[in-house]
């Protein structure tokens, strides 16, 4: 979905709101049109323009004046979910120098769980050697060179992709990774269900703020 979808708009901004942030919010390239790693490389391309603005001179002058650079998030839902543990697996193996990405938080990632996810994965990416292609479904040695700190991953509970992310947060904990992960589990909730929720009152949003906001 666009990031100038009403339901996105208002869930960024209520997000930076309440965690007092400076939120940029990726337009990524869509398949099938643009077949991944379209979707990925973009999202790497607003990290490293982000970088950009470390030296306090570079093209966005709220960057400049107002970000914290050693206190960068990454996260996203669904899609943005998976493409935010993709960006967290390429800190690792890229590294970013002018910025310090301290957690990402992946709000019901999808990493399959059903026959039409799978199909649907090697028709956005023919290009993928399968439905264990590690940007679909990690595996425990994939997970080893994350490159942040800390970790958060909901479900939900009505969600078919919430064994899937179970199955992540799990292999996770089992890699070699040394950061801290915590797994929510939206009980009676379905899919994406906190967009609909604009206010204060939004349990995802809550616990991101506490996420981000932690010492």
């Amino acid at each position: 979905m666009s990031a100038f979808s009403p339901y996105y708009d208002a869930h960024v901004r209520t997000l930076a709101a309440e965690a007092q942030v400076i939120a940029v919010s990726v337009e990524y390239r869509l398949a099938p049109e643009h077949p991944i790693p379209a979707c990925y490389d973009d999202a790497w391309a607003a990290l490293q323009w982000i970088e950009t603005h470390a030296n306090r001179d570079s093209p966005d002058p709220w960057l400049n004046e107002n970000a914290d650079f050693n206190r960068v998030f990454a996260g996203g839902d669904s899609a943005g979910g998976n493409i935010s543990g993709n960006l967290a697996s390429r800190f690792g193996s890229f590294g970013l120098r002018g910025i310090r990405v301290v957690g990402a938080f992946l709000v019901h990632p999808y990493f399959g769980g059903a026959e039409i996810d799978d199909k649907m994965w090697l028709y956005m990416c023919p290009s993928a050697s399968g439905i264990d292609d590690f940007r679909m479904k990690p595996s425990v040695e994939d997970l080893g060179g994350i490159g942040c700190e800390r970790m958060l991953v909901f479900v939900a509970e009505k969600d078919h992709l919430c064994g899937p992310g179970k199955v992540y947060y799990e292999n996770l904990k089992k890699s070699v990774w040394k950061g801290m992960v915590e797994l929510v589990e939206n009980k009676g909730e379905e899919h994406c269900f906190h967009l609909k929720i604009t206010t204060g009152d939004n349990v995802v949003v809550k616990k991101i703020v506490s996420f981000i906001n932690q010492d």
